[in-house]
């Protein structure tokens, strides 16, 4: 258990590329959302969900964005508005292989003097599988009061970040699939391969 921090799981994706809504894809007889909250709450004390606007099939406490339709930024500052603890890990809900040794490396990272704990893969930063200290909450907020609706890694550059490279990550998870997301039909067809369920579920 990861005593001090709070996850956040984002579930306020508009699904545009998949063509419904995916949180509702069944793998193992959970659908995506259940997955991530059975990883979540093996690993926090508290969970919370990031949406767009409240959702009555989600069994766990939401928090909506602080400006709608301005993205993970917005939703990553409700997030770290309400937590009570120091620290928040973000997470995409569309994430089905995350594996908790992974979540508890980059949890082993953290120290006082960094507000960010971001993985990076094949040179890109991953900002939703990533810790993120509340004290950073200011720092993001002032960003997210920028005009054009920037996104969560416009934020970076005025981040202490502690970025953690794949090299760090392979003993673990070694072809890095905790870091594969679901975004189109033939992601979810993989996915589905991958869980032993059939494609017309």
């Amino acid at each position: 258990m990861i005593a001090d921090c709070t996850a956040l799981i984002f579930a306020g994706g508009d699904s545009r590329r998949m063509g419904h809504d995916k949180l509702s894809l069944q793998l193992g007889g959970q659908n995506l959302l259940q997955r991530a909250l059975g990883l979540a709450r093996a690993l926090f004390p508290k969970v919370l969900v990031s949406v767009q606007h409240p959702r009555a099939d989600i069994d766990a406490p939401q928090v909506c964005d602080e400006i709608p339709g301005a993205g993970p930024l917005a939703g990553l500052c409700a997030g770290l508005q309400h937590a009570t603890t120091p620290w928040v890990f973000a997470v995409a809900a569309d994430m089905p292989y995350l594996l908790p040794e992974v979540v508890e490396r980059l949890a082993a990272c953290r120290n006082a003097e960094h507000q960010a704990v971001v993985p990076v893969i094949d040179g890109q930063p991953y900002p939703l599988t990533a810790f993120y200290a509340v004290s950073a909450l200011p720092t993001l907020r002032s960003v997210l009061a920028c005009p054009g609706k920037p996104g969560l890694l416009a934020a970076f550059p005025k981040l202490n970040i502690h970025r953690v490279d794949e090299r760090h990550l392979t003993d673990i998870d070694r072809e890095l699939h905790s870091f594969i997301d679901l975004d189109t039909p033939q992601d979810a067809a993989r996915a589905l391969r991958h869980f032993g369920e059939t494609e017309s579920q």
